[in-house]
């Protein structure tokens, strides 16, 4: 009888006769497929002799070898398919397609279960964060400006490291690192100055020029892409966020016009607790929470037309939704707390947040594009990293506090 070679799987080549027939008469590996005489090639190097009367390879059910073992039954089937008798070419077909239905429907299954334990996260996440930052926003104070401190201080990090990544830096020369952890620090102490000094634009002031004599101290020929990326980086992770400093706690006037402060726990503070500040910083966050998840429902629901290519998942209906939900929010709240008093001025308070919130959005989402990565950091499971959870935020405080400082008379009382 002549012997038929076997292929080995870890080096591509025939395994010797001896081996083989060990395999073969061995009682304890299952029963392996057996097929025609026939001679296959498999990427067009490997060259190996199959016989219909001895098994190929020992193909039982062993764990891990599933698509391996499709895949082989499939390249020998595509391989010289006229050489199988038309029965067990029909049958190894067969096999082949159910092993192909078998393996999408694993892959279904497991994209499903990714997906709900993402969502999961996600959920989860969320509403820890959104109870957390609800109670940091009552308690107000050091307390609320030490919480947004920290937060800059790791969305600043995060943002210079977007700066040094590959995708920027093929176009520009980034920052030294020293720099980017100084500016890291020189930002988490803004939203702190905010507080106890009022003002920021002197330190902001001083903080750029120090920055930039640094940077032409530095060896080497300093660039304007260095000086251009880190004053940007202290205007936008240090000194945007330092508004909603001075709209929650600057603005202490007591908002006179909330009826929910009648009823407010002493404890908590009383009637004095609820201050044009307070009302403002919690109708801003309520609407800028409403407008992204009416976005995301509208977009998922109705979502045909893109908004931008700076962010491919935005549409304009899911926009439009976003739109309407964050309005109708911010009336809701100023019916509640009874501030400000004028619908029209509750409908441009919403109008505000909203396209603060979306140019924020759009604003970091270019910054990734650059970049060439998907999220900021993965600081926070399911969402990313600080500034992917609160890039609308940035620009919404600046135009909240001026809103509300400038445009309502006594503060909309």
């Amino acid at each position: 009888m002549a012997t038929t070679s076997f292929l080995d799987l870890s080096r591509g080549r025939p395994l010797p006769p001896s081996l083989s027939s060990l395999s073969s008469a061995c009682p304890c590996r299952p029963s392996a497929v057996t097929l025609p005489p026939s001679r296959a090639k498999l990427g067009g190097r490997l060259d190996f002799s199959i016989d219909a009367t001895r098994p190929v390879f020992g193909l039982g059910p062993i764990r891990g070898l599933g698509r391996r073992r499709r895949r082989l039954i499939a390249a020998v089937a595509r391989a010289e398919p006229d050489h199988l008798g038309d029965g067990n070419a029909n049958r190894y077909l067969e096999e082949v397609q159910k092993g192909h239905e078998l393996s999408n429907s694993e892959d279904a299954v497991s994209e499903k279960q990714e997906k709900a334990s993402q969502l999961k996260k996600r959920i989860v996440f969320g509403l820890g964060i959104g109870l957390s930052i609800g109670v940091v926003v009552l308690a107000g104070g050091w307390i609320f400006t030490t919480v947004v401190a920290a937060a800059v201080f790791v969305g600043a990090r995060e943002y210079f490291e977007l700066v040094r990544s590959r995708g920027i830096t093929a176009g520009m020369t980034p920052p030294p690192r020293y720099v980017s952890r100084v500016c890291s620090v020189i930002c988490a102490l803004m939203p702190l100055l905010t507080l106890y000094r009022g003002q920021i634009d002197v330190s902001v002031t001083s903080a750029a020029f120090f920055v930039a004599m640094a940077l032409h101290l530095q060896r080497g020929n300093p660039r304007f892409a260095q000086l251009s990326s880190t004053l940007f980086g202290l205007f936008y992770c240090g000194y945007l966020p330092c508004f909603w400093v001075k709209l929650r706690c600057g603005l202490a006037a007591p908002a006179l016009n909330t009826g929910i402060g009648t009823s407010w726990p002493i404890l908590l503070g009383g009637q004095a607790q609820w201050t044009v500040g307070l009302v403002a910083t919690l109708i801003s966050f309520s609407s800028i929470i409403a407008a992204d998840t009416y976005a995301f429902m509208g977009g998922k629901a109705f979502g045909r037309t893109p908004l931008t290519s700076v962010s491919p998942k935005k549409t304009w209906e899911g926009t439009i939704a976003g739109l309407c939900g964050c309005i109708a929010t911010t009336i809701v709240l100023s019916k509640i707390f009874c501030w400000p008093k004028s619908l029209l001025s509750a409908i441009a308070f919403g109008i505000l947040n909203f396209f603060g919130s979306v140019f924020g959005d759009l604003t970091e989402s270019m910054i990734k594009r650059d970049a060439g990565v998907k999220d900021s950091g993965s600081l926070i499971p399911g969402h990313g990293g600080i500034l992917d959870r609160v890039d609308s935020y940035i620009f919404t405080g600046a135009l909240a506090y001026s809103f509300v400082k400038t445009f309502l008379p006594l503060y909309g009382v």
